[in-house]
């Protein structure tokens, strides 16, 4: 949203990063998020479903459909090597989306190789690549350089945003404080101080 009223969006080159909060999950699609989330948390089952129902609800304020009942305990890293092949071909935002729609709004298990291979064919990448990809190493080499990136900035949790190498937006926040950030970092890299 914030990008979309920006004067310069035209010039803003968003790179996608891998990062997994827990590279060590087991993908474990018969339990309940919530149920793992309480065990790794060490908060109730009700503390965890009221959290969800807020990002939930705060969620379909900006037109967000999160559906975390549905959910499925999966490790990331083959969805990330997937995202690695897409922006490979310039289709890094497409995957990010349809990775995202795919695990918090439809329930899919993103670590599930047949599952891999129709999110990579609805954003126009063929059955044979995604395959070739997942049952292979490639790109895992790429997965762990962008993890090792983000443990040397100190990056713990996502949402994390970094603007120009220097301005940084973390959590999910009001796109007003996205679109502050995006005008100081112009700013920066314009050699400029006003904002506008």
């Amino acid at each position: 949203m914030a990008l979309g009223q920006f004067p310069h969006r035209e010039k803003v080159q968003v790179i996608w990063r891998s990062f997994q909060l827990d590279p060590n999950l087991k993908t474990q699609p018969d339990l309940h998020p919530y149920d793992y989330l309480s065990e790794i948390k060490g908060m109730s089952r009700e503390q965890t479903a009221s959290m969800h129902d807020r990002v939930e609800s705060i969620g379909r304020e900006v037109g967000l459909v999160f559906n975390f009942d549905n959910t499925v305990v999966a490790n990331s890293f083959n969805g990330h090597r997937l995202i690695q092949l897409a922006k490979s071909k310039g289709l890094g935002s497409e995957a990010e989306e349809a990775l995202f729609r795919a695990h918090f709004t439809d329930g899919v298990n993103i670590d599930d190789g047949d599952s891999l291979v129709l999110v990579g064919k609805a954003i126009g990448i063929s059955e044979k690549e995604v395959e070739e990809v997942i049952n292979s190493n490639l790109f895992a080499d790429k997965v762990r350089e962008d993890e090792a990136l983000a443990r040397t900035i100190g990056i713990r949790s996502v949402p994390f945003f970094l603007l120009n190498d220097r301005f940084s937006v973390s959590g999910a926040q009001d796109p007003q404080l996205f679109y502050q950030a995006l005008h100081q970092a112009w700013a920066e890299y314009e050699g400029t101080s006003a904002l506008t």
